[in-house]
């Protein structure tokens, strides 16, 4: 019998119409459309501002999208895993209101929190349930409306970040196809450079917790520059040679869509022109636990099965990893 790999059969999308440019930015805090786009490679991200609207609203969306693309009911879906850090709630879990909102009335779900790595840990995660042979539908969701925890006032993170959800669906295959190869890493001590301060048990939210504005993105940008650009780089050539793989095996890098001198540092590690690297980061900015799938989303018609694609990302946490991918459709 043929081994079993989970296979991406299917992907969604979607991002909020409401566009918030760099000259939006210019006219809210110290900052110019220059600066923004030479140091980030953002021109513009999209937000999510409609009342009552959260992650899940997001990632509903998606779902829809991917399960019409397969011509397939929610109710067929065993396992939905939403990856994000801005869950709708405390709980119940935003995977549970996406299964909800679509209709998956038989899946199990829940969240997975590791930060702009999350897709990738919620891929694997999933994979392995396909791969077990105890489930044959997983759909893996990443999203995060990072507008809610963003301060506005913070010249150095508002231009970061966007509003955006991607899913993805897993499927058992013998072909061989699927996800191939996965290294995920974490380092805790990483919590000092990048975390939200208040809001979990350590500080629950008060009067004076609101007030200091520790509900919102805490980040030392240059030590986590620092650390994401080793850690992408890295993670992803050593992904490469466990397999037997160069530059020359990938079609594709996915890399998450933090900032652009990560990107082209990731892609010169692993010995690939940028023409082979999936960048959207100038029109959605940092959308965290979205930017892959979200990539895979805008560049699906032209991906071909059979193609060997590397998923990259570094988050806050520290955490960090790459999946091979051997491409199904």
């Amino acid at each position: 019998m043929n081994k079993i790999t989970a296979a991406i059969t299917a992907v969604g999308g979607y991002a909020p119409e409401n566009k918030l440019t760099n000259f939006d930015l210019e006219k809210m805090v110290d900052t110019n459309d220059e600066w923004i786009r030479t140091r980030t490679g953002i021109s513009e991200r999209r937000i999510l501002n409609e009342p009552g609207m959260a992650t899940s609203d997001l990632g509903a969306p998606a779902v829809k999208e991917l399960l019409r693309k397969r011509n397939m009911d929610a109710k067929e879906i065993d396992c939905i895993i939403c990856a994000t850090v801005t869950a709708d709630m405390a709980f119940p879990a935003t995977a549970n209101i996406i299964s909800d909102k679509v209709g998956a009335t038989n899946a199990w779900s829940f969240d997975l929190n590791a930060a702009c790595s999350g897709f990738l840990f919620a891929l694997t995660t999933g994979a392995s349930f396909i791969e077990s042979g105890r489930y044959k539908k997983v759909v893996v969701v990443g999203a995060d409306k990072m507008s809610a925890i963003v301060d506005y006032t913070d010249r150095n993170n508002c231009i970061l970040f966007g509003d955006a959800a991607g899913a993805v669906l897993l499927e058992p295959s013998t072909e061989g196809n699927g996800i191939l190869d996965s290294l995920l890493k974490t380092d805790g001590s990483g919590k000092n450079f990048l975390h939200m301060k208040a809001g979990g048990s350590l500080r629950p939210a008060s009067v004076e917790t609101v007030m200091a504005k520790e509900h919102y993105i805490y980040q030392e940008g240059q030590s986590v520059f620092k650390f994401a650009v080793k850690g992408m780089a890295d993670i992803s050539a050593e992904l490469l040679e466990r397999n037997g793989l160069t530059g020359d095996d990938i079609s594709w890098l996915v890399p998450h869509q933090a900032n652009l001198r990560i990107i082209d540092a990731t892609a010169n590690r692993m010995g690939l022109p940028k023409e082979k690297v999936m960048i959207n980061i100038g029109k959605y900015g940092n959308t965290t636990a979205a930017t892959i799938p979200l990539c895979l989303w805008e560049w699906e018609s032209q991906l071909k099965k059979g193609e060997n694609i590397v998923l990259a990302a570094f988050g806050g946490g520290f955490t960090w990893g790459a999946t091979l991918v051997k491409w199904a459709y």
